[in-house]
């Protein structure tokens, strides 16, 4: 079983993240599930530390290139970017399965009331028009 010790002291090194005792460590909720994601990835063996380091550098450099300031309000982007490349580096997801995913993710997004926790459903599965519905 992996160590999560290399995963210790993450939060002191990720640019933008709260530091204070009355500073939140994620900006939204999406940025704590693609920190936890990265994390789960790793335990489960999809790709090791510097292999993550490695493919989160490369997002950030390619952000850097395309004008990103690299405030840390687009970090965890760069997070989502890495782990999609790294998904499919390793064929555990296509590009296909990630835009399903990313287009169920922003229908759920669009109906749901600022604030409020975002719910996937089936039917955000489900190709635009397939059930004679545009949402």
């Amino acid at each position: 079983m992996p160590s999560p010790t290399p995963a210790r002291g993450t939060r002191s090194q990720v640019p933008g993240m709260g530091r204070g005792a009355d500073e939140p460590v994620f900006r939204e909720p999406w940025e704590a599930q693609v920190f936890a994601l990265a994390v789960a990835l790793h335990d489960r063996g999809i790709f090791t530390w510097p292999q993550w380091s490695e493919a989160l550098g490369e997002e950030i450099r390619r952000a850097r290139i395309a004008g990103d300031p690299e405030t840390g309000e687009s970090h965890y982007r760069h997070w989502l970017a890495a782990l999609e490349r790294l998904l499919m580096a390793r064929q555990v997801a296509d590009p296909g399965l990630l835009a399903r995913y990313r287009d169920a993710w922003m229908r759920a997004a669009g109906r749901t009331p600022h604030g409020q926790p975002i719910t996937l459903h089936a039917g955000d599965f489900e190709p635009i028009g397939h059930s004679g519905r545009a949402s």
